[in-house]
């Protein structure tokens, strides 16, 4: 013991870490940040756990078209330790941008990004961004085909804008088609770039708070004056504030290790996220969707206008990102309370419920083919005679099922067919299967008489009177 003593105070001795820590550990704090200021050092927990997650995992991954899908089937079920180790990751993700998001509400709705901390709200935008950047890119890190598709639609998103969407799909993709060289450089956007952009501006918004202090809890009435603020906090800090450590810091810790006991938890019971089948380009049965944080902007872009979906595409994230930053410019004095500012909490219960709504539509994704929908069974079918039965199997072969359900099997993108036949004559079916028509392409070519007999027949069955 004696001996660990005197290391470690030659390494201090010659460091002088005591001396560096000692003032940012017992820095005063307002006395009555408490459990709502926890989710900003629970969000950097996540990102130390992510960074040693991604290590490890970077140890075995193989960054090329070749190898990519194989290795990470490897480290899912063969590896020791490999699926929770990648079960820690996604949900270490998952739980890295959900703390960002409720850390931001709580500044918003407190108006903590008013002077002095104009600088921590917008350095905490650009966190957000970069976190949503990790997680889109390690998306397309599973080369699967949902990964890969994702990507292949991100970039004919961004290939709308004007004069530069060319370029920007371009510099997505690496090149013209998706390969080798994208796979290379998402690689290389989640590993390297993004990574070395978090460590910077994470380092200037703890510096910030260190500068300018935690924000005190909001006080109706106590307007927030630039010329006077400064000399007001630092005598409150005099008279009420409380060293950092211990005072406050064990909310931080405590709900810090619950965090990443619970992702512990959630890696070790259900393990890795599934890996899709391998990217296949001439798959066309794919329905490719963002995890769980995008999927409500998935929703969005689904559900919008054609005529409106390039317009939104290029100024709706720009619109956002403009106004997040402006905010503390133009908003940067005055009232602090939520309760003498209602316009704000209705805008976070605005943007939560739009949000959820969207995140509910995209978790059903009624517009897109199910193609996880299995034949229809017997009981559905029913007693129906040879060419009927051979109909019904038809229904899914040919992938009329895909779009279009049946007592509740099938997809939802198409008309509900399940009495199809109380509402369409025998001649209307047959023009509409020949030549397609909404969102439905035509099958006249693609079938033979023998097999639109065999549909028809089926579909001359489902009525009400069944």
């Amino acid at each position: 013991m004696n001996k660990l003593k005197s290391l470690w105070h030659w390494f201090d001795d010659r460091t002088g870490l005591s001396d560096t820590i000692r003032p940012l550990a017992k820095h005063l704090v307002p006395p009555d940040s408490k459990w709502t200021y926890v989710f900003g050092s629970a969000t950097l927990f996540t990102f130390i756990l992510q960074v040693i997650t991604g290590v490890a995992l970077s140890l075995l991954y193989q960054p090329t078209s070749e190898t990519a899908y194989q290795s990470l089937k490897y480290i899912s079920t063969e590896a020791p330790l490999g699926s929770i180790l990648r079960g820690i990751h996604f949900f270490g993700a998952s739980a890295m941008i959900l703390l960002i998001g409720i850390h931001m509400i709580r500044v918003y709705l407190s108006a903590s990004y008013k002077y002095p901390r104009e600088m921590s709200w917008i350095s905490g935008v650009i966190l957000l961004g970069l976190t949503l950047g990790m997680g889109f890119t390690g998306q397309l890190l599973r080369w699967d085909s949902n990964g890969v598709w994702s990507a292949v639609v991100a970039a004919e998103q961004m290939g709308r804008v004007p004069i530069i969407g060319v370029w920007i799909a371009r510099f997505i993709l690496a090149g013209e088609t998706l390969g080798g060289a994208t796979l290379s450089r998402f690689f290389s956007f989640h590993v390297f770039l993004i990574p070395a952009l978090l460590f910077g501006i994470i380092g200037l918004h703890v510096f910030l708070v260190f500068r300018n202090g935690i924000s005190e809890p909001p006080e109706a009435g106590r307007l927030v004056k630039p010329d006077e603020y400064r000399t007001w906090y630092e005598k409150m800090l005099e008279k009420k504030g409380v060293p950092f450590w211990p005072d406050a810091a064990w909310r931080d810790m405590l709900f810090g290790l619950g965090v990443v006991i619970v992702i512990l938890i959630l890696a070790v019971v259900k393990g890795a996220p599934e890996i899709g089948a391998p990217p296949d380009p001439a798959n066309i049965h794919t329905n490719p969707r963002p995890d769980w944080y995008l999927l409500w902007y998935f929703a969005l872009f689904a559900l919008m206008p054609r005529s409106i979906e390039s317009v939104v595409i290029v100024f709706g994230p720009l619109l956002a990102i403009t106004v997040l930053i402006l905010l503390p410019i133009f908003f940067n004095r005055g009232e602090r309370h939520p309760m003498r500012r209602p316009w704000s909490i209705g805008i976070v219960l605005f943007i939560i419920t739009m949000i959820i709504t969207l995140w509910s539509e995209g978790a059903k994704s009624p517009w897109s083919p199910d193609f996880s929908t299995q034949p229809l069974p017997a009981k559905v079918v029913g007693q129906v005679n040879a060419d009927a039965r051979a109909g019904a199997g038809l229904f899914y072969d040919k992938g009329c099922q895909f779009c279009h359900s049946i007592e509740g099997h099938g997809g939802h993108r198409g008309p509900d067919l399940t009495y199809v036949a109380d509402r369409l004559t025998l001649d209307q079916m047959t023009i509409r299967i020949a030549n397609g028509g909404k969102n439905m392409p035509p099958f006249g070519e693609k079938l033979s008489e023998k097999e639109m007999n065999a549909i028809l027949s089926f579909l001359q069955t489902r009525t009400s009177g069944k």
